[in-house]
């Protein structure tokens, strides 16, 4: 639209221009310290007693003498906790005859017992530490 002069002095303009201001806003980051965290692993060595049950087995040997004639061999058998092995020998006489000579029975007990040991366990110590900059 095109401006209009008003012939009086003391009129005002029919348009005004007002200048516009306008700001603007730059936002920007920065990287700043503002602590430190330390950690310190400090491996050592802890001692521990354990008590664990430990098994032992003990074996009784014994020779049993029968020196008795018997028809034929037979196999070592079991009687609860004894093993009984028989050991056989031929004689000669008039005629062929076997004897058992003896048994060995070897017997079986077990026992537990309670052992104490002490051991080292390996263990880390972990310290964290904060501070200001």
């Amino acid at each position: 639209m095109p401006h209009s002069k008003s012939t009086r002095p003391d009129a005002p303009p029919a348009h005004v221009r007002v200048p516009v201001v306008e700001e603007q806003l730059k936002i920007a980051k920065h990287v700043r310290p503002v602590g430190r965290v330390v950690v310190t692993i400090k491996p050592g060595v802890r001692t521990k007693n354990i008590q664990m049950p430990v098994t032992r087995q003990e074996v009784d040997v014994e020779r049993v003498p029968i020196n008795r004639v018997v028809e034929k061999l037979f196999p070592q058998r079991q009687e609860g906790d004894t093993t009984i092995i028989p050991v056989f020998e031929e004689e000669l006489v008039v005629t062929r005859q076997l004897v058992l000579k003896e048994e060995i029975r070897i017997t079986r007990r077990q026992t537990t017992q309670e052992v104490r040991r002490r051991v080292d366990l390996r263990a880390e110590e972990v310290n964290v530490t904060r501070s200001a900059v």
